[in-house]
């Protein structure tokens, strides 16, 4: 597990995002749909890492109810460019009390759809760079592409992902393997991976090399 939770075989995965978006007291100013997307995009990963399906969106606004509509817009966003349907999508609003900052959680529920490999018998890599804040908006070439990531795991040319959170590469290896894993000489170990710009993905042996002509430059060993 990474961080869904599971109830009644029903997988939950949520993210949130806090003082990113449209007002003024907010550190990082981008469009509000920008901040809903990657919050989506997060929730979706992990959906993805449990080998689940999503069915439901809930989204919680905390910055006010002008700000809903362009939340939704990048959820849809996210969905359209993936090319999947979007799911059905219902929340609350914090209306009663204004908000100086921007505040937002998307929260995905799913079910099961794919049996997980195990995670020693698959090798891993590194796809896409670990950005935060500014960063994920001025290097956007080097994000984990989901549109690719989605494609390569419906046509089966990688097994699993794992997305990289604040916690940096060197922790989720471990939390993926339950142990202290040797990783590459080049990987920061502890840069937040933010929004899940770049994921731990798992490939059978026999298709690593389509893997990496697929994925392209960003895509990388865990290991030496």
């Amino acid at each position: 597990m990474r961080n869904e939770m599971i109830v009644d075989g029903l997988i939950i995965t949520t993210d949130n995002a806090a003082a990113i978006g449209e007002k003024a007291l907010d550190q990082v100013n981008v469009p509000d749909r920008v901040t809903a997307k990657f919050a989506a995009r997060v929730a979706l990963a992990e959906q993805w890492a449990a080998g689940g399906q999503v069915s439901a969106i809930l989204l919680h606004n905390f910055s006010g109810e002008l700000h809903w509509p362009r939340y939704i817009s990048g959820i849809e966003e996210l969905f359209s460019e993936l090319g999947m349907k979007m799911p059905p999508v219902a929340g609350s609003t914090e209306s009663n009390m204004e908000t100086l900052q921007s505040a937002l959680a998307v929260t995905m529920i799913g079910r099961k759809v794919h049996v997980l490999d195990e995670a020693r018998e698959l090798q891993w890599f590194v796809y896409g760079e670990p950005l935060t804040g500014e960063a994920v908006l001025t290097h956007a070439d080097r994000i984990a592409d989901l549109r690719i990531v989605h494609a390569a795991l419906e046509g089966k040319l990688i097994e699993r992902i794992w997305p990289v959170g604040s916690q940096g590469i060197e922790q989720e290896a471990e939390k993926l393997f339950g142990q202290k894993m040797p990783i590459a000489s080049w990987i920061t170990k502890k840069a937040s991976g933010g929004p899940a710009t770049c994921l731990l993905i798992g490939v059978k042996p026999t298709k690593v090399q389509e893997a990496q002509r697929v994925f392209g430059k960003y895509f990388r060993p865990l290991e030496e």
